[in-house]
């Protein structure tokens, strides 16, 4: 694909999910006097907020922004089926998973939260995540349908 064009589709998908990244930016802007750090993470076509001070671990993705409670997106991590223990798959990289998100919201805009929640929300049965695992294994596949 001609760079002006991806970069014309890239511009558009942050228009058309930009209600979800200001999600994203007020949790993470809320972080900040906690220890969260804001970094622009040019490949993932995301603004990371590391360090975010709440919830389990991991990292979550709203729109174009990313709330990660690690140093780096950078780490090894499990898969969801392998987390369910129905599964045995190699370790993926977080931040790979986390940027099919970011295309998955690209793509869906607005209709992402309910069309993810519908779908099971945080599990390893949602289409979501299953494409997010697949797309930090291969590179490919990050759409969920």
């Amino acid at each position: 694909m001609h760079p002006l064009s991806r970069g014309l589709l890239q511009l558009l998908g942050a228009a058309w999910t930009l209600p979800n990244s200001l999600i994203g930016a007020l949790l993470g802007i809320v972080a900040l006097p906690f220890g969260a750090k804001p970094r622009w993470r040019r490949d993932d076509l995301a603004l990371v907020f590391q360090h975010w001070p709440w919830g389990p671990g991991g990292a979550i993705t709203f729109g174009n922004v990313i709330l990660h409670t690690g140093d780096t997106l950078d780490c090894p991590c499990v898969t969801y089926a392998q987390r369910a223990g129905i599964a045995q798959t190699p370790l993926i990289v977080l931040g790979d998973h986390e940027r099919a998100h970011v295309y998955q919201y690209m793509a869906l805009g607005v209709l992402f939260l309910p069309l993810y929640l519908l779908c099971g929300g945080v599990s390893h049965r949602n289409r979501f995540e299953q494409a997010a695992d697949r797309y930090a294994m291969t590179g490919q596949g990050w759409w969920p349908f």
